[in-house]
């Protein structure tokens, strides 16, 4: 069994429910479902909330539970939750045998916060009462109650935040727990008494933080006009551009479009899911290595303009020591592009078997000797020539130099320093490296059929060849992650830098990393740009001049649009079952991305 099985399933229902749906319904059937969403929204009040408990903050900080009593929509709402960060899903329906909720409140001990969600008709239970006021004796607690009551009364006791919606449908399911993490703000109040505490005019007011999970329509585009992403992903399948295809599209702060197209490979059965899991390649460079460099950079411990031997001691005798950090991040240190430190392993080098002289897990039955980056790996990059200083040459070995300059400052690996300053703060589950520490394979999307190297299909281990060397963590490659978690930090950054009600970054910081910075190419720091060259239609026919991102050799990119509030993701395999040229040849990520600007530009008339 897959891990996270059932939270996986709720959110494929949530994702059929409203994408695949959207787009094949055409625009009226949207608009009025839309009407129906907003109605539910404006009418849902948000009760006990003076500690602005909702919504929800410091996610790193939470473990929660969400537990249905007798709620019939709770696929859906656990859904919307986990699109936020991991919640683990309870029932009381699984407990049906006891005549209390004793082992469901046993079970629930290793979290800090559970919602629970109801219908109105479970609070007349005493079995569910006993549950909720026995829990909220010891845990941090959220009621979601649905349907029309003539009471509250059997909440007066109770201080935790409730959230009442009076509709018991899935339409509710879909916005209560959007309101809960901060996709949709409350507004409503109390139009009667409904119980001494919950009186007239009670109710809290919130705005939105994070991403919403809604309709095209929701963002004034036509459902109708994104049907033409549909037939390029599909024209990318059939011509065997990749196997499978993820695109998510974001605009201002509003995911209007989540969707997969094939399988995982060629050749199985495995079809692909939003959620599925895809090696980010060079997305690294500007999802993990910048932010970690911008964070550095504005605790004022990374000097831009001091050269790298000032920072990497080992540094100081080579020809990288004058090199200024600013060189690079704009790829002008004029490091040569990349070494082929595969071509380089030697019969000795590598073992089938793990042990204490080959500790480093290159692949399934792939192990790298001890100390093959320190002595072979960085020693060769540190006194590989410098040819092009002040040109614009891209080159992956900058990434390698800025994950040894940020781990010497942070004093932290770039794996666990990413993930506890901001994938996990952020709700971001996929994203990390490493994955198969975390993750089952059949989550993963393969990449390469590799028989060159490692002699086997690589299942979450990162395709490029030297980060495999380096143990699957490099500056420059290994970030595995799902589209909606390369959407969530894209945002962040779209917001100049908050999410979620917390600050990551300073807006100037964003601005200036993401700007160009460059007098001689397009980029800026660590991020890729537009290209003023109109010939080159770079990264696409209609970005505007303040698009910034970056692609990735698997298959990948990322790009944001300040102009329109767009975030466009989109995740392939096209590496699999060897590299393919023909999703480049093909144009695939910029034809769906101009698509995606007609759609904004003709709107929603």
């Amino acid at each position: 069994m897959r891990k996270n099985n059932f939270a996986g399933i709720i959110t494929i229902s949530f994702i059929a429910l409203f994408t695949f749906n959207a787009c094949a319904q055409d625009h009226q059937q949207n608009q009025q479902r839309l009407s129906l969403l907003h109605t539910i929204s404006s009418n849902t009040v948000l009760l006990n909330n003076q500690d602005n408990t909702i919504p929800l903050v410091d996610l790193d900080k939470k473990n929660i539970a969400s537990v249905s009593l007798g709620f019939a929509f709770h696929s859906t709402f656990d859904s919307l939750l986990n699109k936020y960060t991991k919640v683990s899903s309870f029932s009381s329906d699984q407990y049906l045998s006891s005549t209390t909720l004793n082992d469901l409140e046993d079970d629930l001990k290793y979290f800090n916060l559970v919602i629970i969600s109801l219908p109105v008709s479970a609070v007349n239970d005493p079995r569910n009462m006993g549950f909720i006021n026995s829990l909220a004796k010891s845990k941090k607690m959220i009621i979601s109650l649905f349907g029309e009551t003539g009471s509250l009364l059997a909440f007066d006791g109770l201080n935790a935040p409730l959230i009442w919606s009076n509709q018991n449908n899935d339409e509710a399911a879909i916005t209560v727990p959007q309101m809960i993490f901060g996709g949709i703000g409350t507004s409503k109040k109390l139009s009667a008494n409904y119980s001494p505490k919950y009186l007239s005019g009670s109710g809290s007011v919130t705005s939105p933080t994070r991403l919403k999970y809604t309709l095209p329509e929701d963002a004034a585009v036509n459902s109708d006009n994104l049907k033409e992403i549909d037939n390029i992903a599909n024209e990318a399948i059939r011509a065997q551009a990749a196997p499978g295809i993820v695109v998510l599209v974001a605009k201002d702060g509003k995911v209007i479009f989540n969707k997969a197209y094939g399988n995982h490979t060629y050749n199985n059965g495995l079809t692909e899911k939003v959620t599925d899991i895809f090696d980010l390649a060079s997305l690294t460079k500007t999802t993990a290595t910048t932010p970690t460099v911008m964070r550095l950079y504005e605790e004022h411990k990374l000097n831009l303009d001091t050269n790298i031997g000032a920072y990497i001691p080992k540094a100081r005798l080579s020809p990288m020591n004058n090199i200024k950090v600013r060189e690079v991040m704009l790829h002008q240190a004029g490091f040569i592009p990349y070494i082929p430190f595969h071509n380089f392993i030697k019969t000795g080098d590598y073992s089938r078997d793990s042990s204490a002289a080959y500790p480093t897990k290159v692949a399934d039955f792939y192990y790298i000797k001890k100390g093959f980056f320190k002595d072979f790996m960085w020693p060769k990059m540190l006194n590989s020539p410098i040819q092009t200083r002040g040109k614009y040459v891209y080159s992956d070995i900058s990434m390698y130099v800025m994950k040894e300059i940020s781990e010497r400052l942070s004093g932290i690996p770039l794996d666990a320093y990413v993930w506890e300053n901001f994938y996990k703060p952020l709700g971001m589950q996929t994203a990390g490296f490493l994955p198969r520490n975390r993750f089952t394979k059949d989550q993963i999307v393969p990449t390469e059929q590799d028989t060159y190297f490692r002699k086997t299909l690589l299942e979450g281990y990162v395709h490029d060849q030297g980060a495999a060397l380096a143990g699957g963590v490099s500056g420059h490659a290994g970030l595995f992650a799902s589209a909606n978690d390369v959407a969530i930090i894209y945002q962040m950054l779209l917001n100049k830098g908050t999410y979620g009600g917390t600050r990551y970054f300073q807006s100037q910081t964003v601005d200036m990393f993401t700007q160009k910075q460059s007098d001689i190419s397009r980029r800026g720091l660590g991020f890729d740009r537009w290209d003023p060259d109109a010939s080159k239609k770079y990264p696409s026919e209609l970005a505007s001049p303040q698009t910034y991102g970056h692609t990735g050799y698997t298959g990948t990119c990322v790009w944001v649009d300040p102009a329109k509030g767009l975030v466009y993701v989109f995740l392939s395999n096209r590496v699999t079952p060897s590299v393919s040229e023909k999703l480049g040849n093909m144009k695939i990520r910029p034809r769906i991305q101009d698509a995606i600007y007609r759609a904004i530009e003709k709107g929603s008339n």
